[in-house]
């Protein structure tokens, strides 16, 4: 849902006094687009239905396309409700394939920083150069909260 604010616990302390940990594959740098069949889309393996209701402007506009412009093979039959279905053999593009993205085999980045969701006012950033080192790292300061504590 668009708009929507996740659940948080309020935080105990300020900003200042957390520590972030995340691994991040951004989608600018480590996906490209791809083909149904790169990304092992269902309805590419197993063809699809369409249901269009004629009866309005938006449906009109849909069949159209989908005779006239959209290339792909298909049947086309009415239900008893007067909604066209459209079925689409598999092995071609879905009307989707515009939005597959694959992973380009780059690897994840192991960010530390300082603060939290709220910010990170002194500007804390660390990049570890492997996943062996962020759990180290992780691990360490897990350890550190644990002995801190049991010290309280």
């Amino acid at each position: 849902m668009a708009g929507r604010q996740p659940f948080r616990v309020p935080p105990a302390l300020p900003p200042a006094a957390m520590k972030t940990y995340k691994i991040v594959a951004p989608v600018s740098t480590h996906w490209v687009p791809a083909t149904c069949a790169r990304v092992g889309c269902e309805a590419h393996e197993h063809g699809w239905v369409s249901y269009i209701d004629e009866g309005t402007g938006l449906g009109q506009r849909q069949a159209h396309f989908i005779r006239r412009e959209s290339g792909r093979r298909f049947t086309e039959d009415r239900n008893d409700q007067g909604i066209t279905e459209f079925t689409f053999e598999p092995g071609q593009e879905c009307f989707a394939s515009g939005d597959h993205q694959a992973r380009t085999g780059r690897p994840e980045r192991y960010l530390v920083t300082g603060g939290d969701w709220r910010g990170n006012p002194a500007g804390d950033r660390f990049e570890h150069t492997s996943a062996e080192s962020w759990v180290d790292d992780f691990a360490i300061h897990q350890e550190k909260l644990r002995a801190a504590i049991e010290g309280a």
